[in-house]
This record gives C-alpha cells, structure tokens and sequence, in this order.
C-alpha cells in the first residue's frame, strides 16, 4: 500500500458530482417599501399619528394588490390548458 493511495490522492474510482446551481431568494419587506414609497421613516411613524394613518392605509393598499396577484395567478395556472 502506496503512501497515496492510503490518504487517497490517487486516482478517484468516481467522479466529482457538479454540486446544484445556488438559488438566492430576495426576502420583500412591505413595511420598508411603503416607508421608501412615502419618505418616511419608522420614527416618524412611531411618533406621529397622522402619519401612522397614512403608512397604514398604503400598507393595507400594498396587501390588497399582493392578494389580487396571487389570485390572478393562481387563477390563471387553473385555467391554463395544456396543449
């Protein structure tokens, strides 16, 4: 028994799988994205009511239309035909 076969440098007896592709998911914040789309902060949300009224309802806008999507999606992939 050779040096390098007992540390197994030598030849593989299989090759080398590919591991999978990486898959990067990008997390959405909604909170952050109506806070950007209104130019306020959480600060200003925490510390006024008016706007803590007006984050709010483009909050639950910004639900609204996520909810219309995934219906519209889920809608369409029922009624898709295959051909």
């Amino acid at each position: 028994m050779s040096f390098s076969s007992l540390f197994s440098f030598g030849k593989r007896s299989r090759p080398i799988e590919a591991p999978d592709p990486t898959e990067f998911r990008v997390v959405q914040r909604p909170l952050r994205r109506v806070l950007a789309f209104t130019g306020r902060t959480i600060h200003d949300v925490v510390n006024n009511p008016i706007v803590k009224r007006e984050v709010l309802g483009y909050y639950k806008l910004h639900k609204q239309i996520h909810r219309a999507a995934e219906v519209r999606d889920l809608e369409r992939q029922w009624n898709d035909i295959p051909h």
